[in-house]
């Protein structure tokens, strides 16, 4: 009583795209509550929260669902929501919540001490029936998405690698010597193998993919673990989709780009000569764990291009993200990303927001042979964007200072007109109404889009 969690719950419906059901509410459209305690006590009110709570997660529609904070002392329930459901305790300080509601017409709400120890004897419960707990918004979105952030996550990986069966580690080796014996460990037993992936873009080729395929030996009940910056996410899930047809996978991302973008949303893909993640597939991670810790010891290169997927995030949402501490900027980028994919999870849509400035970007990169960082590629990309959307291009130009690359015109133009969004050979683009008005599938005459490109090559 007195979490927040029937307006948390409407809020996350809202982010999410999905039907919101308070069960509260639901019951006092048959009677008032007050009234069903007086006439039949807490016993009859219990059968009523069963029932609509049985309705509601029987529904075929994914929904939220607000439960009252006695629903799991019923063993009905608890049943229920282990089989149909993923939970999310709100936490908050028995004081607070008795500030909020002490002294109303809740009929368990009516005595302090009462109310105190009613807390205490229900929390064992809370805690066995949460697959998650939230503070926030941003912590209910990352809990619906199987999204983890936790400073020292990588020391809990044990608790936080979903199942019981072997486990194979995937890094490349300057991920792995940092981290590898750290996340050994934490695994314990589980940890069967490690295999070591080249850096960078080097690991999303057909040869990487073969070799990796090659050295698995999980069976279909194992678990890929991804330690490692977005290249090494993106070549570990799409081995995870296609062994065996399919096998579980963790994404545990080291870097920025990482944990803002990479790894989350299920997007899995290597690369084509000429051409950046043409070949891949949507395969979600069973979780994501970001342990924002590991940007400690990451080069400030890397940071920078980081900083890039930031700052696109900041401009979709309409939110200054950037110019929050380090921490949080991990925190809010993620769920915004993690929001968009579980309303569009195949891309089919919205989602498509997600590649502001990226069309750029892909084109310059593939031009570069993939030698251009993909941070430095996605500043330019967004500059591209914001002139193109007649908006001031100054926060990128201040936060990011984008400078031209030395690549071949002709063969950016090329590797452009094979990016994924181009429909009947036309590209389709991002722009933005405003900061926080995306606008996809726009289509622009090709000599303009020629001329955004041609202005981000030097020379």
């Amino acid at each position: 009583m007195g979490a927040g969690k029937s307006i948390l719950g409407a809020a996350l419906a809202d982010r999410l795209g999905r039907p919101f059901v308070d069960i509260d509410d639901q019951i006092e459209l048959e009677e008032p509550i007050a009234r069903i305690f007086e006439t039949g006590g807490e016993a009859a009110f219990r059968l009523r929260e069963a029932e609509h709570t049985g309705d509601a997660l029987a529904g075929g529609t994914p929904a939220v669902i607000a439960l009252g904070g006695g629903a799991v002392g019923t063993d009905q329930i608890r049943k229920a929501l282990r089989e149909r459901a993923m939970s999310i305790l709100v936490e908050i300080d028995p004081e607070e919540a008795w500030r909020r509601v002490g002294g109303g017409d809740r009929p368990l709400a009516q005595g302090q001490a009462a109310f105190r120890t009613l807390y205490e004897e229900r929390l064992p419960l809370y805690e066995d029936a949460a697959d998650a707990r939230a503070t926030d918004l941003e912590d209910a979105i990352l809990a619906a998405g199987g999204v983890h952030v936790e400073p020292g996550a990588l020391e809990r990986l044990g608790e936080l690698v979903p199942g019981a069966g072997p486990i194979e580690i995937v890094s490349d080796a300057r991920v792995a010597g940092i981290y590898g014996m750290d996340v050994q460990l934490a695994l314990g037993a589980r940890a069967r193998a490690v295999h070591e992936l080249a850096p960078g873009e080097q690991a999303k080729t057909v040869e990487s993919l073969e070799e990796l395929w090659q050295a698995l030996r999980l069976e279909r009940g194992g678990t890929l673990v991804a330690l490692g910056g977005g290249c090494t996410t993106d070549v570990a899930g799409f081995a995870s989709a296609t062994y065996k047809r399919g096998i579980d996978w963790v994404a545990v991302p080291t870097t920025l780009v990482g944990q803002v973008d990479a790894a989350i949303g299920g997007k899995t893909a290597i690369d084509l000569p000429g051409a950046k993640n043409l070949v891949g597939a949507f395969h979600w991670p069973v979780r994501t764990v970001i342990d924002p810790a590991t940007l400690e010891t990451l080069p400030s290169a890397e940071l920078a291009n980081g900083r890039a997927e930031v700052v696109k995030t900041g401009l979709l949402a309409g939110e200054t993200i950037w110019e929050l501490p380090l921490d949080e900027q991990v925190r809010r980028a993620a769920a915004f990303k993690i929001a968009v994919c579980l309303r569009d999870p195949l891309d089919r849509g919205e989602r498509a927001q997600l590649n502001l400035g990226h069309t750029f970007a892909h084109a310059l990169e593939a031009a570069a042979d993939f030698a251009l960082p993909h941070g430095r590629a996605v500043a330019l990309g967004l500059l591209a964007a914001l002139r193109l959307s007649g908006l001031d291009a100054s926060v990128v130009e201040q936060t990011l200072e984008p400078e031209p690359v030395r690549v071949d015109r002709d063969a950016a133009w090329r590797a452009l007109a094979r990016d994924k969004k181009v429909v009947d050979g036309i590209p389709r683009l991002v722009l933005l109404d405003a900061p926080g008005r995306p606008r996809f599938d726009v289509e622009l005459p090709a000599a303009d889009v020629r001329a955004a490109l041609d202005s981000l090559i030097a020379g």
